[in-house]
């Protein structure tokens, strides 16, 4: 149920290999037109401090603390990707399953001794990884206090969970955009490192040809490494994150979809088969699949509570 080795690891090489490719191309674009690395190599060092220092303090300008702190969080997602997998949502739906089974035979009050204690729950504690996601665990657990406390109209439980659900995703996402703000100034950035380039090649106007030349070339450096980085490297990697945790998002989706079937009256099987359809494609279990495991998982609880 699980990625096999080749597929996990051809997935995380994906990032690497085009961040490679674009160096790669570049480069070799820039030899085969007869061009010398020397004169972009001895304006790089300076050239990356005016651009990717003053990068980062427009960064720390329009963003709060802890945005800045959560975007470092995000960039092992970058190789990493979504952190669910088939398995993960298969284990949801399960959990959901068991969930909205106790409250249609026992009672919602029935359900108080696995929300309230969720690390101690016989249903909770056979999906660990489900379980370490503690946002996720307390969207559920809180969605189902409230229905322990007669709040069970599905309209505006929905709405209440589509609140939550919109709140995260724009939290979640104020870190990919602050680094796009980012990608998006350095043109800029790298326009001013070019500007004061050639404010010291014009200071310099009395040397020689070949030294103008070369002071004009490293300042046009700059104007390089500011498109390259922002189009190249930081654009793409907001990219990244950003599509990362829109896609991280659809969980919450689905644990709605499936809360919200219950509640309309479906059977528990009824109402995972709606979450299940609402699970990103490549991640989607068959109906089959799903039910043969949901049955399995029914029997396993029922035998550990009795």
């Amino acid at each position: 149920m699980r990625w096999s080795v080749l597929e996990h690891v051809r997935h995380k090489m994906l990032q690497v290999i085009g961040l490679i490719g674009v160096f790669g191309a570049i480069g070799a674009g820039y030899m085969l037109e007869g061009g010398k690395f020397g004169a972009i190599m001895h304006a790089l060092g300076p050239e990356l401090l005016i651009i990717l220092g003053s990068g980062v303090m427009t960064m720390l300008i329009s963003n709060e603390f802890a945005t800045v702190t959560k975007l470092i969080g995000k960039f092992k997602k970058v190789i990493s990707g979504p952190g669910w997998r088939k398995a993960d949502y298969i284990d949801a739906l399960c959990l959901l399953f068991l969930l909205a089974r106790i409250a249609r035979q026992e009672g919602n009050m029935a359900l108080e001794k696995h929300i309230e204690n969720p690390e101690t729950s016989v249903v909770f504690s056979g999906y660990p990884r489900i379980c370490a996601d503690h946002h996720l665990v307390g969207f559920i657990t809180d969605v189902f206090r409230s229905i322990t406390m007669n709040f069970t109209d599905p309209h505006k439980v929905g709405e209440m969970m589509e609140t939550e659900i919109e709140k995260h995703h724009h939290e979640e996402l104020l870190a990919a955009k602050a680094l796009a703000t980012v990608a998006d100034a350095l043109p800029a950035l790298g326009i001013v490192a070019a500007v004061l380039g050639v404010i010291k090649a014009m200071g310099a106007i009395s040397e020689a040809p070949e030294v103008l030349g070369a002071m004009i070339g490293s300042a046009l450096v700059g104007t390089f490494l500011g498109v390259l980085l922002a189009y190249g490297i930081i654009g793409p990697i907001a990219g990244r994150i950003k599509g990362v945790i829109e896609e991280e998002g659809l969980m919450l989706g689905m644990v709605r979809q499936v809360i919200m079937a219950h509640l309309e009256g479906l059977g528990p099987q009824l109402a995972v088969e709606v979450g299940r359809r609402s699970v990103p494609t490549r991640f989607q279990p068959s109906f089959a699949e799903l039910d043969e495991v949901v049955a399995e998982t029914g029997k396993s609880v029922r035998t550990k509570a009795d």
